[in-house]
């Protein structure tokens, strides 16, 4: 399991809060490739990391284990930033903090916006195509 630090607990749960604010109907496996889409893009852009956390290949792509399970059920990591919710078969997250900016750089919040306008009306599946065609970073690794 990833050590978050407080850091990095409060930067993730400020990007995942500025996700679900600019994003309806976010579903788990939607966040989770809209964060590893800032991740890659923060490196190639930057080539610095975004938040750092590790990503692991998975068959439906690059998945941030510790947050998928912390977003599985009532979160812990992400307490007072975020509430999951289960319905029509899927698992939705809600902001329940609100933004601050105060975590990010201007080009991180850059970055989200350009992934945000970029990818943000897909669906989790569009994403998980996106994520993983052929000359992604994710792709590569596998």
């Amino acid at each position: 399991m990833f050590k978050f630090s407080e850091s990095t607990k409060r930067k993730l749960g400020n990007a995942i809060v500025y996700i679900a604010y600019h994003t309806s109907g976010l579903c788990r496996n939607k966040l989770l490739k809209l964060l590893y889409l800032m991740e890659e893009h923060m490196a190639l852009k930057y080539h610095v990391p975004f938040i750092g956390m590790p990503y692991e290949v998975w068959q439906a792509g690059p998945v941030a284990k510790d947050v998928f399970i912390d977003l599985s059920d009532v979160p812990y990591i992400l307490k007072g930033f975020v509430r999951t919710e289960f319905r029509d078969g899927g698992i939705f997250i809600e902001a329940i903090a609100d933004f601050d900016d105060s975590e990010f750089s201007k080009c991180e919040i850059e970055i989200m916006d350009y992934v945000l306008v970029r990818y943000g009306n897909m669906t989790a599946s569009d994403l998980f195509l996106e994520t993983c065609k052929k000359d992604s970073l994710w792709y590569r690794a596998a």
